[in-house]
C-alpha cells in the first residue's frame, strides 16, 4: 500500500501539481486549455506532472485491486498538493477513460476508508485518504451557459458534478474547488480558444488561495447515524446546497 503523506501548502514556491488529462484527440479545445494551464502553473513556479490517459494508454477497466499501473498512478496522485482532473462532459460525465482511472486508482484504504487510529474509524467526507490536497475540475460542454444553471434544463453546475466534486473529491478528502465549467464550445475559431486559455491561466493565478467548497464534514455535529442530516442543519434546504457550511 502506497504510504499518503498530507503535502505542506504553505510555500508557494514548491507546489506540485497533477494534471489528469482525458481527452482522445491530441488537437482539440481541451488539448489548448490544458497547455494553457500547465504553461500558467509553471510560470508560477508549480512542477507539474501531467497524465495524459488516452496517450499513456491507461487500462480504465478494474479487474483486480492492485496492479503495478495503479500503484505507479497512485504515487503520482500522492505527489501532488493539487490535482486537476480535466474532461469533456459526456452524458453528464466524464469519459469512461477518467472514470476507470478514479474507480481503479481510488481503492479501499488508499483514497477512502482509511483507519483513523486514533478512533478505529474509517476516514472519509473531508477526511479521507487525500486530506491535504485541493482538487479542480476543468470541464468542457457543448452546452449554452444558461443550460447548466439553477433553473437549466441540464441542472445546476453542483447537481450535474455532484459524484464527482462531493462523491470523489470530498469523499477522499480533498479540499474541492468550484469547478471550472467551459460552455457552448462547438465551432469556436481561434479567438475564441485563446481567451478560454487566458481565462483559465487566471483561475489557476489564485488556485492555491481561493476559497474551496465548504462541505460540512462527515461528524456527529451534522449528521445522524443514518448518515443524513441533523434536523437543525441547513433547515429547510435539500440537495447539494444543504452539505454546505452556511457563511456569516
Amino acid at each position: 500500500m502506497i504510504r499518503i503523506v498530507a503535502p505542506d501548502m504553505g510555500d508557494d514556491a514548491h507546489k506540485h501539481a497533477h494534471w489528469v488529462y482525458a481527452h482522445p484527440r491530441a488537437e482539440s479545445l481541451n488539448s489548448a486549455l490544458r497547455d494553457a494551464g500547465v504553461e500558467r502553473l509553471r510560470r508560477d513556479g508549480w512542477t507539474v506532472d501531467v497524465a495524459d490517459l488516452y496517450a499513456e494508454r491507461f487500462d480504465p477497466i478494474l479487474v483486480e485491486e492492485g496492479s503495478a499501473d495503479v500503484r505507479a498512478a497512485q504515487r503520482r496522485l500522492v505527489a501532488a498538493d493539487l490535482v486537476v482532473l480535466q474532461f469533456p462532459l459526456w452524458w453528464y460525465g466524464p469519459p469512461a477513460m477518467l472514470k476507470g482511472w478514479i474507480d481503479r486508482v481510488f481503492e479501499r484504504g488508499f483514497a477512502y476508508d482509511v483507519p483513523d487510529p486514533s478512533t478505529g474509524r474509517n476516514r472519509k467526507y473531508g477526511d479521507g485518504g487525500l486530506a491535504g490536497r485541493r482538487a479542480l475540475a476543468v470541464v468542457t460542454a457543448g452546452d449554452r451557459p444558461g443550460s447548466i444553471s439553477p433553473r437549466g434544463i441540464s441542472g445546476d453546475v453542483e447537481d450535474v458534478f455532484w459524484p464527482l466534486l462531493h462523491g470523489t473529491f470530498w469523499y477522499s478528502g480533498m479540499e474541492v474547488l468550484e469547478p471550472h465549467l467551459v460552455t457552448n464550445v462547438h465551432g469556436i475559431d481561434a479567438d475564441g480558444v485563446r481567451r478560454l486559455g487566458d481565462d483559465l491561466a487566471e483561475r489557476l493565478g489564485a488556485v492555491g488561495t481561493e476559497d474551496p467548497i465548504p462541505y460540512l464534514p462527515m461528524t456527529d455535529e451534522y449528521y445522524d447515524h443514518s448518515i443524513a442530516l441533523r434536523p437543525h442543519v441547513s433547515p429547510g434546504l435539500t440537495g447539494g446546497a444543504a452539505h454546505r457550511r452556511r457563511r456569516a
